[in-house]
């Protein structure tokens, strides 16, 4: 039997109208329904063999400082940041909080919020919601008797959704993490007085959404496994009502601390779950400090939620700044942002942001913008002597392929569409495909200036990607 992933329409027809041959061809192997999405190289999910190249992990770029947790209400251990996109304008959630030293112990501990109209300059408004030091003039938009330590708001996409929980949070208190909502997302209430989830570890940044591809909550909360902080999973209709939580899988990987996870569903692919855990090595202590343990930011990625792909190398390195080698420090916000790129000329970046300069003994704690190509997290990378990728039986709509690519000056992609049995399609043989050099986001691949892959919609096909000093970053279909 075919080992169909994602199956449409036209994966059913082509099962139906493929030769004997094609069909005895792809029962050994897995064909990927993709449809017309952009599907980026995460992961070898697309990838049938490599030779010569391979998948490389990308770091971002730190860009300047977007917000300081300088008000008298937030301080030295301001953190748990959630950023979105929220039609005209960037929302952030942050917890207001400092630790001091010499009392050993924290001071206080809010909800606040920020905002902003390109994602590099971020604004405190003034709410006059809640007092701090007898005074409602701050950004304070939370300060319950629960939620306060991690509040994680989203805006939920769920079509059902109704006007006044159009926005939803999760926040840890006594006995689990609760359930709040805003109509404005600024106004938050519980929306009942029990705790929604009650399985697992809460102290850290606790989060969900809404799974558009699948029609359901999801969430990601920390949970504690084996001596290590680790992640845990589950799913719900109404948000109410949640499944038993279950450990998410990363293979291979050894166990380490992932004090938070920052997963959410790209935007620009929202099959593909990302994530950004915080990893916490508690024992290192590379400079003075009053507690031990550094930290760096990781990614890993998952198809369905629960089985991820974990790299071991960090994302985002501590670097050459000494206060962000200290106790909890570059942890990555919750959220990716499209913002405008700083190059003039140039296309649409994302923005991350992480933390440094938390546990300050002195001086302020900030939040650092980072930024990445579109889709530029992993890439298939070849070197100078090249290589090559051919992918799994693939089946399509659209009508022209597009990638998302970088070359040198000297580097060259070329693709052929071959069938199931690897023989080129004729007239989409590698020859027929002149080299392709630059940088683009979305180039339309054409063989002998013929781009229409409409011909092949239904059909079985393979792709071969021959690379020299490139890397190949997405590929779509477009209609």
């Amino acid at each position: 039997m075919f080992n169909i992933i994602s199956p449409g329409l036209d994966v059913v027809r082509s099962l139906i109208t493929s030769t004997a041959p094609e069909r005895e061809a792809a029962e050994t192997d897995e064909v990927r329904d993709i449809g017309s999405r952009l599907e980026p190289f995460v992961d070898n999910w697309l990838i049938e063999r490599m030779n010569g190249l391979q998948l490389q992990l990308h770091q971002p770029t730190p860009r300047g400082v977007a917000i300081a947790f300088d008000k008298p209400w937030e301080g030295n251990t301001s953190a748990y940041v959630t950023v979105f996109c929220d039609d005209d304008r960037f929302r952030m959630y942050y917890r207001g909080s400092h630790y001091d030293f010499e009392a050993q112990k924290g001071m206080h501990e809010v909800t606040c919020y920020a905002e902003s109209k390109d994602g590099v300059h971020w604004t405190k408004p003034e709410l006059n919601l809640f007092e701090f030091d007898d005074s409602t003039r701050n950004n304070i938009v939370w300060r319950g008797d629960v939620g306060y330590h991690n509040f994680a708001p989203f805006k939920d996409q769920n079509p059902d959704c109704k006007p006044e929980a159009r926005y939803k949070a999760l926040g840890s208190g006594k006995g689990g993490l609760f359930a709040f909502q805003s109509p404005d997302g600024i106004h938050w209430a519980l929306v009942q007085q029990d705790p929604v989830i009650t399985e697992g570890a809460f102290d850290s940044q606790n989060l969900a959404f809404w799974d558009s591809v699948r029609g359901r909550y999801v969430d990601f909360h920390r949970g504690g496994r084996g001596g290590v902080r680790s992640i845990m999973t589950c799913t719900s209709k109404d948000f109410i009502h949640w499944t038993a939580p279950a450990w998410i899988d990363f293979g291979d990987a050894p166990p380490e601390h992932l004090y938070t996870n920052a997963i959410t569903a790209y935007f620009r692919a929202p099959q593909i779950f990302l994530g950004f855990p915080k990893r916490f090595l508690p024992s290192r202590k590379p400079i003075s400090h009053p507690d031990p343990g550094i930290s760096d930011g990781v990614f890993m990625s998952s198809r369905d939620g629960l089985h991820w792909h974990r790299w071991l190398e960090a994302f985002i390195r501590p670097g050459l700044q000494r206060n962000r080698w200290v106790n909890r420090n570059n942890m990555t916000a919750w959220g990716i942002l499209p913002t405008k790129a700083e190059i003039p000329d140039t296309p649409d970046e994302l923005s991350l942001y992480s933390s440094e300069n938390y546990y300050a003994v002195e001086g302020v704690c900030h939040l650092r913008r980072f930024t990445l190509r579109m889709d530029g997290f992993v890439s298939i990378h070849a070197p100078y002597a090249g290589g090559e990728l051919v992918t799994h039986p693939l089946v399509f709509s659209g009508k022209e392929l597009a990638l998302n690519y970088s070359t040198s000056a000297a580097g060259s992609v070329r693709v052929e569409v071959m069938d199931v049995n690897h023989k080129p399609r004729k007239g989409f043989e590698l020859e027929a495909c002149p080299e392709i050099y630059g940088d683009e986001i979305e180039h339309v691949v054409a063989w002998k200036s013929q781009p229409d892959l409409s011909s092949f919609v239904g059909q079985l096909i393979r792709l071969r990607f021959v690379l020299k000093d490139a890397d190949l970053y997405a590929l779509r279909f477009r209609p």
